[in-house]
């Protein structure tokens, strides 16, 4: 999705918010007001027209003040019919205008017609979404997912269906999907029909690999990745599916171990790869198909001399990483080359690599 297209989107999450904790039966309730209200100025300047002998106008006018009970004076029925007719029309109107004008303003001033026109409007906009990525789950390692994701922003929609994570959220602004990701309903109502990947971070690996199945049946091309609880899980959800399975609390007691044994390598790793760091950065990049690289040997592409960058490794599109590539390497299409070197830089190599 376009980036003006994602802008909209935010726009539009503090009106789910809204409608997810409203009652939907106002909404219904506030549309049958109003077609008993339109059915009664039909009904009234009709009876007025043909009851009087009014014009239409004359007729829609008698019938307006008569349901608003202004009375002017200026038009009032003459015939002892019209005077029935405007009785009844009393009883049963003036009760339906005060009810509805009533709910009107409640919907108002709480804040749900536009949570109404919300609704329909943030639907369209997931529904126009494409190449985005589906994050199951938001709890701590979801949320940072998608607060790294929205800082690149990248399209994503998280699935969630805790009413109090959904606030948390709505508030970050990051576009979201209620219900239970383990169901095939809610997959499609997140667009995983076009989705490019998956990121099931689930509480348990019993969920995580259902939403495994349930993905790649949906889609049998999207990219999942999922996290693991327990270390025997890993083969499992592998063997079901997923592309990559990752261990949080695996990774997290190597990384305390090289803090340990290689502290001056973990400090280099951390300045690479941290956001916050504008010395040195460690970034993917995906060559465009028509990128004047393609076909160019590293030494050819000037890589390094232009953009001070050093290519460390490059992935195929095999997925076969190849490490610390030679001068001589030929750059060849779909192949990811990660690159190292200052935030300014990366700027400008993203620019020629057709990003």
């Amino acid at each position: 999705m376009k980036k003006r297209a994602r802008k909209q989107l935010n726009k539009f999450q503090k009106f789910r918010l809204a409608w997810m904790k409203s009652r939907g039966g106002k909404a219904s309730r506030l549309s049958i007001s109003l077609m008993a209200v339109l059915s009664l100025f039909i009904i009234g300047s009709f009876g007025y027209h043909f009851i009087e002998g009014l014009d239409y106008l004359q007729s829609l006018y008698l019938t307006s003040i008569t349901l608003t009970t202004i009375g002017y004076g200026d038009y009032y029925p003459h015939t002892r019919p019209g005077m029935v007719f405007t009785i009844i029309l009393v009883l049963f109107g003036v009760g339906t205008m005060l009810y509805t004008v009533g709910l009107m303003a409640e919907i108002m001033i709480e804040g749900r017609l536009q949570i109404i026109l919300g609704k329909g409007r943030l639907k369209k906009m997931i529904e126009k979404m494409e190449n985005h990525y589906i994050i199951c789950g938001c709890g701590r390692i979801g949320y940072l997912i998608c607060r790294e994701l929205h800082m690149e922003n990248m399209d994503f929609i998280v699935i969630e269906r805790n009413p109090d994570v959904i606030q948390k959220i709505n508030e970050e602004g990051f576009a979201y999907y209620k219900g239970d990701a383990t169901h095939d309903k809610t997959l499609l109502g997140a667009g995983i029909k076009k989705a490019k990947g998956i990121v099931s971070v689930l509480p348990s690996d019993a969920e995580n690999l259902y939403v495994i199945l349930t993905a790649k049946e949906l889609n049998p091309d999207i990219y999942i990745l999922t996290r693991a609880e327990e270390e025997e899980s890993e083969k499992r959800l592998l063997r079901a599916g997923a592309n990559r399975v990752v261990s949080p609390y695996a990774l997290g007691g190597m990384k305390m171990a090289m803090a340990i044994m290689r502290p001056a390598m973990l400090d280099f790793i951390d300045i690479s790869t941290s956001r916050q760091s504008l010395e040195l950065r460690m970034e993917e990049f995906a060559l465009a198909d028509k990128s004047p690289m393609i076909g160019k040997t590293l030494e050819e592409s000037n890589i390094r001399q232009l953009y001070g960058l050093i290519i460390v490794a490059v992935k195929k599109e095999s997925g076969k990483m190849t490490y610390n590539p030679t001068a001589g390497y030929r750059i060849e299409k779909g192949d990811r080359l990660v690159a190292m070197g200052e935030e300014e830089n990366m700027m400008k190599f993203s620019i020629a690599c057709g990003l």
